[in-house]
C-alpha cells in the first residue's frame, strides 16, 4: 500500500509540474504579443477592420402644390478604367472584345465616334492606369447601367477594371421657373444649401447620416452597417407651376417689349396667404431675363403710388377725412415748403378739383399729399401710428432668407423735415418690399384679415404628409368695416374708371391700385442721378369674391406708367388664371337632340369598344371576339354609331401603326420585337420605317406624333 501511495505522489508532482510550465508559457507568450509583437498583432488588426465609413442620405424632394416634382437629387456618374485589375485574362478579353465595346459605347455617346474610344482604351492600357477616364463629363444613369452592359464592363471593378464615381447632383425639372424660390445646393448635394427653401429647411431634406463598418471576412470586405441612413423628408410648397408659368410667361413678355432692367410679379391666394407664383427677372442681355435673386421679397424701394392706399386709409381711419371731401389741385403744381409737388398730368394743366375718390382714382400726389399734411402735420407721430396699427411695417418672418424688414421712420428717428410727411403719404421717404406691399393689398382682399404669405404647405415622407403649416394671421383686422368698405369701392373704381383701367377684365370685376416712383441710381440722388422708373400694380380679383391677390413691379429707364405696363401684366395673369380655374358646365353645349358619333384612333379594338359601351356609345363590330386576344383594325363613323373593323398583321412585315395613339403603337410594335422612339404628342404621323417592310427583331422605329 505504502508503495502505491508513493507512486500516486509522484504522478501528481509530474502533473502539476507540466501544468506549471505550461501556465509559465502562457504568460510569457501573452506578454510577448502584449509588448515585442503588440504594433505587428495591431497592423493585422487593420487589415481586417476598417474605420467607421459615413454614409450620406438621400436628400428630400422639393414638390409643387399639386405634388409635381419641382427639385430633385438624382445621380450623376463619371466612368473609368482600372487597367491593372484582373490581370492577364481580363486584359485578353478587353484586347478581344474592344471593337464592340467601343461600337457600344458610340451608340451610348453618339457625340463620340468609335474610333475615340477605341484611342482612349488603348492609351489608358499602354500607360496601365487605375483610373483612366473612360468618357470625359458626367452621365446620366441610363447611359451608366448600358455602359455597365458592355463585355468586359460587366465584370466586377476587382475583376473587370470598370468602375465609376458618383454624383448627386440637384435637378429642377421645369428649368428656371420659381428657381430663387427654390434655392440652390452647392455642388453636390452632400455639401448642403445655400438659398430659398432649399436653405430654410435643409435640416428637413439632407436627412440624417448613417455609418456603417466595413470588416474583412475570408478575404471579402462586408460592409455592416451600424447606424442606417435617414432620407430627408419631402417639402410640399405653395406653388402652382401653371400659375407659375402664366405669371412668368406674362411678366417676360412685357420686360422684352419695354426693353426693362428688371421686373417681379407675385401671385397670391386671398384666404391661406399661399404664394402660388413668385417671378423675379432681371435682364442680363438684350432680350434676355433670368432670376438672379429674390427681388420679391428683398428689393427695399419706394413703393411710389401703391402706398396711397395705405394714406387714405389711416385719414379714413381716424376720421378726418371722408370720401366726399374736396382737394383743389389747381394746374398740377403745388409747392409745399418750398419743394414742389406734382401730379403725373401737370403739363396738360392738372385736374383742379377731385374728391377723396377721385383722388385715388387718378392717383393724384397734390391730393393725397395735401390731406395727410393738412391733417396731421402738427403731429405726424399720429400718422405714422395709424401705418403701423395697419401693420404695413410689420416683418414677415417669411419661410425663406433673404426678406427686407420694412422701414417707415418716424419723427424722433431724425432727419425730420417738413416735406417728409407730404412725400411719406405717396409713397416716398419709406421703403417697403413688394411682398409686404402685397400683404396689404392681400388683407384689403380678405375682409380685412392680415395673413402671412406663405411659401411651404407642409413635411411630406414616402407620400404622407408629417407636418403642415397652417395659415397664420398677422392681423386680424387692419381697419373697421366701414373704412374697408370705403376702400374697396376706390380701388375698384381706379380699376373701373381711373388710370387702373388697364388691368381691368370684361370677364370679371377687377381692383387694385397704380404706382409710379423714380428710382435714383447711383450716389448723386433724384436730381442728379441716372434715373430710372420703378411701375407696379398691386391688387385682386375677382374684386366681388376675391380668390386671388397679385402685384406686379418694373423698373425701366425713359417713359413708363404704371397702369399701362404692369397692370397690362395684371390683367393678362388674372384672365389667365381665372381661365384655368373656370369649370364649365359643358351639358349646355351639348345639343340633347343630336347624337354625338367621336371620332376614334386606329387601334386595337377590344378596348377600344368597352370604352365606348361604357360612354354610352353606339357601335357596329364587324370582327369576332376571340377570347382575351387583342384585336387590332380602324374605325370609321357611321350614320348613327361608330363602326369597326379588324386587320390581320403579318408577322413578318413592319405593321402601320399611322393613326393609332401612342400606347397601341408602341405596344404592338414592341410586341414585334422592334424599339420604338416617340416625338411629339397625339396620333401618329408618320414612322421612320415603312409599313410593309421586313421585319427586323432590335431595329428601332421613330414614331412621329402629332
Amino acid at each position: 500500500m505504502a508503495a502505491d501511495k508513493k507512486n500516486i505522489m509522484a504522478r501528481y508532482f509530474i502533473v502539476i509540474l507540466f501544468m506549471g510550465i505550461i501556465g509559465v508559457l502562457v504568460v510569457v507568450k501573452a506578454g510577448k504579443i502584449m509588448y515585442g509583437e503588440r504594433q505587428y498583432w495591431k497592423e493585422v488588426a487593420d487589415r481586417f477592420v476598417r474605420d467607421n465609413v459615413i454614409v450620406k442620405p438621400n436628400r428630400g424632394n422639393i414638390l409643387s402644390s399639386d405634388g409635381r416634382l419641382m427639385a430633385s437629387s438624382l445621380p450623376e456618374y463619371r466612368i473609368y478604367m482600372d487597367f491593372q485589375s484582373g490581370g492577364k485574362t481580363k486584359d485578353t478579353m478587353l484586347v478581344n472584345n474592344l471593337d464592340t465595346i467601343c461600337k457600344g459605347l458610340n451608340k451610348i455617346f453618339p457625340d463620340k465616334t468609335a474610333k475615340y474610344f477605341k484611342d482612349r482604351l488603348l492609351e489608358g492600357r499602354k500607360a496601365g492606369s487605375r483610373n483612366y477616364p473612360i468618357y470625359l463629363g458626367r452621365i446620366s444613369y441610363i447611359q451608366y447601367k448600358q455602359a455597365k452592359k458592355l463585355p468586359v464592363f460587366n465584370l466586377s471593378r476587382f475583376s473587370g477594371g470598370f468602375h465609376e464615381q458618383v454624383y448627386n447632383q440637384r435637378k429642377k425639372p421645369f428649368g428656371s421657373l420659381a428657381t430663387r424660390t427654390l434655392g440652390d445646393v452647392y455642388g453636390d448635394t452632400a455639401q448642403g444649401a445655400r438659398s430659398g427653401i432649399e436653405l430654410a429647411f435643409d435640416t428637413v431634406l439632407k436627412g440624417k447620416d448613417g455609418i456603417i463598418r466595413r470588416q474583412k471576412v475570408k478575404n471579402k470586405f462586408l460592409n455592416i452597417t451600424e447606424v442606417p441612413p435617414i432620407d430627408g423628408c419631402d417639402i410640399v410648397t405653395t406653388i402652382d407651376v401653371g400659375m407659375q408659368d402664366i405669371c412668368e410667361k406674362a411678366l417676360v413678355d412685357k420686360l422684352i417689349e419695354i426693353n426693362a432692367n428688371e421686373g417681379l410679379a407675385v401671385l397670391m391666394e386671398v384666404a391661406t396667404g399661399e404664394v402660388k407664383a413668385i417671378v423675379n427677372m432681371t435682364k442680363v442681355g438684350e432680350g434676355q431675363y433670368r432670376e438672379t435673386r429674390n427681388a420679391a421679397i428683398s428689393n427695399m424701394t419706394e413703393p411710389g403710388s401703391t402706398f396711397k392706399t395705405a394714406s387714405i386709409m389711416v385719414a379714413l381711419e381716424d376720421g378726418v377725412i371722408t370720401p366726399d371731401d374736396i382737394v383743389d389741385t389747381g394746374n398740377g403744381i403745388k409747392m409745399m415748403y418750398k419743394k414742389p409737388m406734382r401730379d403725373h398730368n401737370w403739363r396738360r394743366g392738372g385736374y383742379q378739383k377731385l374728391d377723396v375718390t377721385q383722388i385715388l382714382m387718378v392717383s393724384s400726389n397734390i391730393g393725397v399729399s395735401t390731406l395727410i399734411d393738412k391733417h396731421y402735420h402738427s403731429n405726424p407721430d399720429k400718422f405714422v401710428d395709424g401705418l403701423y396699427k395697419i401693420g404695413i411695417n410689420r416683418p414677415l418672418n417669411l419661410q425663406i432668407p433673404g426678406e427686407g424688414v420694412p422701414n417707415i421712420r418716424r419723427p424722433k428717428d431724425g432727419r425730420w423735415y417738413n416735406t417728409a410727411l407730404p412725400w411719406m403719404s405717396i409713397g416716398y421717404e419709406t421703403q417697403i418690399p413688394p411682398i409686404n406691399m402685397l400683404t396689404f393689398y392681400n388683407a384689403i382682399a380678405n375682409n380685412g384679415v392680415m395673413v402671412k404669405p406663405k411659401f411651404v404647405k407642409g413635411i411630406s415622407k414616402n407620400g404622407t404628409l408629417i407636418e403642415t403649416y397652417p395659415t397664420e394671421v398677422i392681423n386680424p383686422s387692419i381697419c373697421s368695416q366701414k373704412t374697408l368698405n370705403t376702400i374697396k369701392d376706390m380701388l375698384a373704381k381706379v380699376v373701373s374708371d381711373g388710370l387702373g383701367k388697364p388691368a381691368g377684365s370684361k370677364q370679371f370685376p377687377v381692383a387694385g391700385k397704380t404706382g409710379t416712383a423714380q428710382v435714383a441710381k447711383g450716389a448723386l440722388g433724384y436730381t442728379g442721378g441716372v434715373m430710372s422708373y420703378q411701375v407696379s400694380f398691386a391688387g385682386y380679383f375677382p374684386a366681388d369674391q376675391p380668390q386671388y391677390s397679385c402685384i406686379v413691379s418694373i423698373q425701366k429707364t425713359g417713359t413708363a406708367s404704371g397702369g399701362v405696363m404692369a397692370g397690362g401684366v395684371f390683367k393678362k395673369i388674372a384672365e389667365r388664371v381665372y381661365a384655368k380655374n373656370l369649370v364649365l358646365d359643358m351639358r349646355a353645349a351639348i345639343d340633347s337632340t343630336s347624337v354625338v358619333i367621336p371620332d376614334v384612333k386606329v387601334g386595337e379594338l377590344v378596348q377600344t369598344k368597352y370604352v365606348l359601351d361604357d360612354l354610352n356609345v353606339n357601335t357596329e363590330a364587324g370582327f369576332r371576339f376571340r377570347g382575351k386576344k387583342e384585336i387590332w383594325g380602324k374605325s370609321h363613323i357611321g350614320t348613327d354609331a361608330v363602326v369597326m373593323e379588324d386587320k390581320e398583321f403579318n408577322k413578318n412585315i413592319v405593321p402601320n401603326v399611322v393613326g393609332m395613339g401612342a400606347k397601341d403603337a408602341v405596344y404592338l410594335l414592341e410586341s414585334k420585337g422592334l424599339k420604338v422612339r416617340l416625338a411629339g404628342v397625339g396620333k401618329v404621323k408618320k414612322q421612320s420605317i415603312a409599313n410593309g417592310s421586313a421585319l427586323r427583331q432590335g431595329q428601332t422605329i421613330m414614331l412621329q406624333l402629332d
